[in-house]
């Protein structure tokens, strides 16, 4: 497995990562099991990237990763983030970046993880209502008590990620990125390069979309978010439309041999040497599948090929 250094810390992780997020339900049913066994076959292959959330599964992902990492803990670069406070009954949901949150939700995702350290820690969410720097300064206290090496940001403006780089050395930028989703592109990727922030890439794949795979909700499961209209672009309002988009993604795919989702996944490694993809998998042949793409080298036809994709997709990318 190739390797990508991201930030001006020398973070240094495989150049695909394995989001853990459908491992916990979100997608519809998983397997316990066999989500253990694909993060032990990543361990093996050399991807080292686990992605996770306080938030996933009201933190049953961390569990579940903590459950798979035990006794293979060095294979591993553990990246969870903390922000985002989760609707109950009789609230609604917000984002919580205050200092005393941070400090007990690094503890209580530690605990979960079974681990000392957490490798990379994200702020989910931008609090509103407590200054980044604030946020930021706490996370920094963090990694001088060892509980934090590197830290991060997710979804966020660049305006933000200049004042919270000025606390502290911001590692990672995450956001959504794919053929589907260029967005980022704007002004994010200017900063990042910029300031030496690293970028991972989220839903690569769009949710399922670019793997080709995906073109009717009503054959999802129950319970699957992709039924409703939160992302838009997979939903029932736009899901079948957007299937019939992907013909380019279809003839690059068929020159190399490989599947639309490698081909995707390609692409995004061939736009900077500071992006590493972050493909949900379930399956050790989907993971396995994703890894792989890291050997296609996509030509400069091939990329001409597939610029205007995101263009003809419709929808937003979630519903505000």
């Amino acid at each position: 497995m190739k390797t990508r250094v991201l930030g001006t810390g020398g973070l240094t992780t495989s150049s695909i990562g394995l989001g853990c997020l459908g491992m916990s339900g979100m997608y519809g049913r998983s397997d316990e099991a066999e989500s253990i066994r694909t993060i032990h076959r990543a361990g093996e292959i050399g991807v080292t990237l686990l992605d996770t959330s306080d938030v996933y599964g009201a933190g049953a992902n961390e569990v579940l990763v903590g459950k798979a990492i035990k006794d293979r803990r060095e294979s591993y670069l553990v990246t969870t983030k903390f922000g985002v406070v989760p609707a109950t009954e009789g609230k609604p949901g917000r984002y919580d970046g205050s200092p005393e949150f941070i400090r007990e939700s690094c503890d209580a995702s530690l605990r979960r993880l079974g681990i000392d350290t957490i490798d990379l820690y994200l702020q989910h969410r931008i609090d509103p209502n407590v200054p980044v720097e604030e946020s930021i300064g706490t996370l920094s206290e963090l990694v001088d008590a060892g509980k934090v090496r590197f830290v991060g940001l997710s979804d966020t403006t660049a305006e933000i990620l200049r004042r919270a780089n000025s606390v502290h050395p911001i590692s990672v930028l995450q956001s959504e990125y794919s053929l589907a989703e260029r967005g980022v592109e704007d002004n994010i990727f200017a900063v990042c390069e910029e300031l030496g922030v690293g970028f991972m890439a989220f839903s690569p794949l769009c949710r399922g979309l670019l793997t080709g795979q995906l073109v009717d909700s009503t054959s999802l499961d129950e319970g699957d978010v992709r039924k409703t209209n939160h992302f838009p672009r997979v939903g029932p309002d736009f899901l079948r439309d957007n299937a019939t988009k992907l013909d380019p993604l279809r003839a690059v795919a068929e020159r190399h041999n490989c599947s639309l989702a490698q081909v995707a996944l390609s692409w995004i490694l061939a736009q900077e040497s500071w992006v590493v993809p972050i493909p949900g998998a379930r399956t050790v042949e989907e993971l396995v599948s994703n890894a792989a793409s890291v050997d296609i080298e996509l030509s400069a036809s091939d990329l001409q090929e597939l610029e205007g994709l995101a263009a003809a997709i419709v929808g937003e990318r979630v519903r505000r």
